[in-house]
This record gives C-alpha cells, structure tokens and sequence, in this order.
C-alpha cells in the first residue's frame, strides 16, 4: 500500500501542474499578457520551486517525508485557484511562487518516499512512479482541453480540478510512507557535503537541461501552436497531453528498458529523442509535425529526472538503507533552476524574435544531455571505485588518471 500511495501523490502531483500549464493561453489572455510578460509571470513558478526544494529537503531529511508530502499535496490543491483571480501579470506570478513553493515540496517529499519505496522492493521502480506524475500531467491537460473546449473559466475549472485532487489525497493518506528522519534516529548522523560531489553536480546538469525543454513544452507548446501554427486554443492544449502520454507509457514501462539498457544508455539516447523532437516541432511548419514533435520530446525526457533521482540517491545512500535525501534536495534545486531561468529566456527570445526560434535554443539545450551523460558515467565510475577502496573520493575524482574500475551496479551496462 505504501507503494501505492506514493504513486498517487505522483499522480496528484502532475493533476495539479498540467491543469495550470495546459490553460497558459486562457491566463495570457485573463491578464493581457504579451511572449515577455507571460515569460515573467510564470517565473514566478519557478522562484517558488527553486527556493524551497533545498528547505524541504533538509526537513524531510530531519523529520521524514510523510508529514510533508501530505501537507503540501493539501495546500497545492488549494492554492491552485488563486490563479484564476489573477487580473496582471504581478497578481500571476505571486500566486505562481505560491504555487511553486507548495509543489517542490510535494516533489522532493514524494522522491524521498519512492526511495523508501524502492530500497524496500529492492526494484528500480523510479521511472514507474515518474510515470504516475505523467499520468497526471495528462489529466490535467486533458481536462484543461475539455473545459477550454466546454468554455469553462479557469476558476471553475481549478475548483474543480482542486476538489478532484483531495478525494485522491485523502483516499491513500493513511497508507503514505514516513521513513525515519535524521531528528529522531538513537545515533546521529554525519553529513557529507553535497556540494562538493562532481557526481552530483553532473547529474544536475542533466536534470537541469530536461527541466528546461520539459519546462518550455509545458508553457509555451500549446501557445505555440496557437500563434505560430494558427490552432484553436482547445486544439493546441492536446500537444502538452500528446507530450505527456509518450512520457508516460514510456515511465510505465521503464523498469525493465532500465535493467536492460542501464541508466546512463537511456539518458543519453532520451537527450537525443528529444532534441529530434523539438527540431522537428519547430524546423516543420505544419501542426501535425508540431505534435508529433512534442510527443518525441516528451518520450526522449521520460527517464531524464526518474533516472537522475536513482542515481542521485545512491550517491548518498547509508550503509543501513537510508540516506539520500541531501543529495535529492540539490539535484531537485539545480534542475527547478531550468524551470526557473527558462520561462524568461525563451519569452524574452520569443518576443526578440519568434517563439519558434525561442523553442529551437530549447532543443540545443536539450541536447547537451548527452555530453553531460557520458562525464556523469565517468565520474559515477570514480566515485563508486573511491567508495569501494576507502580513498579521498574528492581527490579521486580530481585526478586526471582515469579509473578502469568496472561498474557497479549505479552504473549497470549504462
């Protein structure tokens, strides 16, 4: 049941995002936004993820996860009509950091409750529960479409959207994993620094460039086929639901492509698939191409975060099971950074230029999950070597020498 539970808090999780994300048009429009002010607005979002993932981390870490991802599932779903009253693009982005703030704290605290999950089943489960955060994204997005085809305002469809979103909740509550934070354990613990892991900081750099395509096909997709391809807005939200089903039948079927691949494989080829995709969306003036584009962008960063997250937690991981939620924390701040610096940038290109040209920086950026794979694999490699042989891992991994250590199992055949 804990499994479970977990899952549905993904689920939630991605109600939430893709009911506000896919209506983007219908607020650009509630507070008469042009490309540059929406951009500006919807940073908003990404100022309240960015500053309170590294907080909730380090709570969950103190105090365990489930007081958290309860609490903040609660409050997203009530926040999430704020953003209907919003009449300027100040009003919008406050209730966006509001938002924001709630929403990070679901996703840190449901990724240290599916790693508990996880180190229990002894599977590589991840990407499943990643799957159930896309799942949601393709609710919502699908019931954005239903209630702009069915000309619902964004207060009548958030409401319900919110009440739909607590009978979830309160259904698995009971049944939603703790663990025991570091406040409550007889010994204490001690602490590495995440900052000074190059294994870390790689893998951020992979969360961070999916975070940014992941971010601007959630935005700026379906006002993209609005302006720049001449859709209905009700036609356009299916290209965010297009993005989210081939994510999520891709997340659905993760455990055994990672066990098959290896982790650092299936980052790679994603960064490709979805740099494929956006060139494709944005190089190909026909709406057809724009959502077959999406939905290769959104197969290609399917594993992205999943994968990043098991790995991210390993490095941190104790010898009696625990541990990893510092190392959640920072990865989780670093990649919200895409989602934080990417609305601006590609709402500031957009309104320099176009948003085609805008989303095609977006697929460059994606592409460069492949190079930062292939040093994550490295220095993975290291690390793994230093920890098993006892040795300084900061020097290890500094030394020029490159280690011809075989993979554990973080790195399987990846």
């Amino acid at each position: 049941m804990a499994r479970l539970a977990v899952f549905v808090v993904f689920v939630l999780n991605g109600v939430v995002f893709g009911t506000w994300a896919a209506r983007v048009p219908a607020l650009a429009t509630q507070i008469g936004a042009n490309e540059a002010t929406l951009g500006l607005a919807l940073l908003g979002a990404s100022i309240g993820l960015a500053v309170t993932a590294p907080i909730a981390a380090r709570l969950c870490a103190a105090y365990g996860s489930r007081p958290f991802m309860l609490g903040s599932s609660f409050l997203s779903v009530l926040v999430l009509p704020l953003l209907a009253v919003a009449t300027t693009p100040l009003q919008l982005g406050l209730a966006l950091v509001l938002l924001g703030s709630t929403v990070a704290t679901v996703d840190v605290s449901m990724n240290v409750g599916a790693v508990a999950v996880i180190r229990a089943l002894k599977r590589p489960l991840m990407p499943q529960f990643h799957a159930g955060w896309s799942f949601g994204g393709l609710l919502g997005s699908l019931g954005a479409a239903a209630a702009a085809q069915a000309q619902w305002n964004p207060m009548r469809h958030f409401v319900t959207a919110g009440a739909i979103g607590l009978v979830m909740l309160l259904a698995v509550a009971k049944h939603a994993p703790g663990g025991v934070g570091e406040k409550h354990r007889d010994e204490p613990v001690a602490q590495k620094s995440v900052l000074k892991s190059p294994v870390l900081w790689l893998l951020a750099s992979i969360a961070l460039c999916s975070a940014i395509a992941e971010g601007a096909s959630a935005d700026w997709s379906a006002l993209f086929l609005v302006r720049e391809r001449g859709l209905g807005e009700a036609a356009a939200a299916y290209a965010y639901a297009g993005f989210s089903i081939a994510m999520a039948v891709a997340r659905l079927f993760g455990e055994p492509i990672q066990r098959k691949v290896g982790p650092h494989r299936l980052l790679a080829a994603g960064g490709g698939v979805a740099a494929t995709g956006l060139a494709l969306a944005v190089l190909v003036p026909f709406p057809a191409a724009g959502y077959l584009g999406f939905g290769l962008t959104g197969l290609g960063l399917a594993f992205s975060f999943p994968v990043v997250m098991d790995l991210a937690s390993d490095v941190g991981r104790r010898a009696d099971g625990t541990g990893g939620e510092r190392e959640l924390g920072l990865v989780t701040t670093i990649a919200y950074t895409g989602f934080l610096v990417g609305p601006p940038i590609v709402g500031g290109l957009a309104h320099a230029s176009t948003l085609t040209i805008a989303l095609g920086f977006v697929g460059l950026v994606t592409a460069l999950i492949i190079p930062a794979t292939l040093l994550a694999r490295q220095a993975g490699r290291r690390f793994n070597a230093a920890e098993a042989s006892g040795v300084n891992v900061a020097a290890t991994l500094s030394s020029v020498a490159p280690c011809n250590a075989s993979a554990t199992s973080n790195d399987r055949s990846g």
